[in-house]
């Protein structure tokens, strides 16, 4: 009988790609096949997240809750960027942890897994020429890391020190993982980095070609039996105008972009040391838009950063009615350890934080609602990916609205036009025309 696996995945599209590394390393290697049932589980992973709300109490939470479930022999590993900013702590305050995994750290986990109490989590080891053996937990779509770590210095971000500083992965290694995802089957691949349009910056090798990520989206879109290609996050600074133009002229690019804005105060966004100011940004949506007008944007705010007065939290509001975003992630402010800004005495008082948050979102609902009431009886070509419950399954456009259909899973993985018959703010409704 293969020993059983089970693993609990936290936070963001790398971390998932880092646990569907993990469970190709330990299936090749250890024979271990996937479980979703803790209590048969011969080995429970927690891959961590530490830009979520709370990430040390929910760990912990977390690990109380496995501990008391799993059968004794059953080993528990902390892995991701808690394990990486908290290391040896976890060991000490739950003894019962088995080994602790950081994210920089993801090919030793067979290393790890035989040698009881290890913690690794060196933010400087490169794993950026590490070949994992395959496994994805979608047929349809490939995620492919194209770079590891993160070079900026933003106040309220704690990634740099669990994920050490940026490496890009060599483009041959990217070109080859994504021609095995298509012989496997995927149309769709998924490029992911912190900032993946700053690819190329350093290689871990002055051997390596230097390649933008301009050119690594060229290379790509020429693999044959690929037909979509979309990537996340790029950072606004990094946005020039020939990144822009092959976004926009390239068709094998999804026309949706996430442009993490944080503030729309050029104050704020030089005390959260983003580079870019509020015109930067919003000339670059101009631009985006001329070239490209069916794309949709999606964004990041944080509400009440320290120091954060009404007219900062205005410009983020005209920003917000100047872009009309297709989607946001917002969260008020919470200071992270190891952050620069975690210092910041200049506090926002917690109601007025919670007024700001809410606000942001109702004006953006509001928004977003009247967008979607436009989208009644458009068609949309649909790449479907998901079975979801009450017979019908969901793909995404090419700009990525969510859509739905009444269907089969023999659709899976085909693509095809869908008439919009009924609208909501997140998923939309359609039937089949082609």
């Amino acid at each position: 009988m293969s020993k059983k696996l089970f693993i609990e995945t936290l936070g963001c599209a790398m971390n998932s790609r880092d646990s569907e590394h993990m469970i190709a390393q330990l299936r090749e290697k250890e024979g271990y096949e996937t479980t979703e049932v803790l209590e048969e589980a011969d080995l429970i992973l927690i891959n961590t997240c530490s830009v979520r709300e709370r990430p040390v109490h929910k760990l912990f939470s977390e690990l109380g809750g496995f501990n008391k479930k799993k059968k004794p022999s059953a080993k528990i590993g902390v892995c991701g960027c808690t394990a990486s900013h908290l290391g040896e702590e976890i060991i000490k305050r739950a003894p019962y942890v088995n080994f602790v995994l950081g994210a920089r750290n993801v090919s030793k986990i067979s290393e790890v897994l035989h040698k009881d109490k290890a913690v690794e989590i060196d933010i400087n080891y490169d794993e950026s020429e590490f070949a994992f053996d395959d496994f994805r937990s979608s047929a349809y779509k490939a995620f492919i890391n194209i770079s590891i770590g993160c070079d900026k210095k933003c106040t309220f971000c704690i990634v740099p020190k669990t994920r050490g500083d940026e490496i890009s992965i060599p483009d041959d290694l990217i070109i080859n993982e994504a021609k095995r995802a298509v012989t496997n089957g995927a149309k769709e691949i998924f490029l992911l980095g912190q900032n993946v349009n700053n690819y190329g910056r350093r290689f871990s090798s002055s051997e390596h070609e230097k390649v933008d990520f301009t050119e690594l989206l060229r290379r790509l879109s020429k693999i044959e039996g690929l037909e979509r290609i979309r990537f996340t996050s790029p950072h606004p600074f990094h946005m020039d105008d020939e990144f822009i133009e092959e976004f926009a002229n390239n068709p094998k690019i999804c026309k949706s972009m996430h442009m993490p804005l944080q503030s729309g105060s050029t104050k704020v966004l030089k005390e959260m040391k983003r580079g870019y100011t509020k015109e930067w940004f919003l000339n670059r949506v101009q631009k985006l838009r001329l070239v490209c007008p069916e794309v949709s944007i999606s964004t990041d705010v944080i509400v009440a950063f320290p120091g954060e007065s009404d007219e900062d939290f205005a410009d983020t509001i005209d920003v917000m009615k100047q872009v009309k975003f297709d989607q946001i992630f917002s969260f008020k402010y919470s200071p992270r350890p190891e952050t620069e800004a975690e210092h910041f005495t200049n506090v926002v008082d917690e109601e007025i934080a919670s007024e700001r948050l809410s606000y942001l979102q109702a004006l953006n609902n509001e928004m977003v609602d009247e967008k979607h009431k436009e989208l009644l009886g458009n068609t949309y070509r649909v790449y479907f990916e998901s079975l979801i419950r009450d017979g019908f399954i969901s793909g995404r456009s090419d700009n990525n609205l969510v859509i739905k259909i009444k269907a089969s899973e023999e659709l899976l993985g085909q693509f095809r036009d869908v008439k919009i018959t009924a609208i909501g703010r997140t998923i939309l409704t359609g039937e089949v025309v082609a």
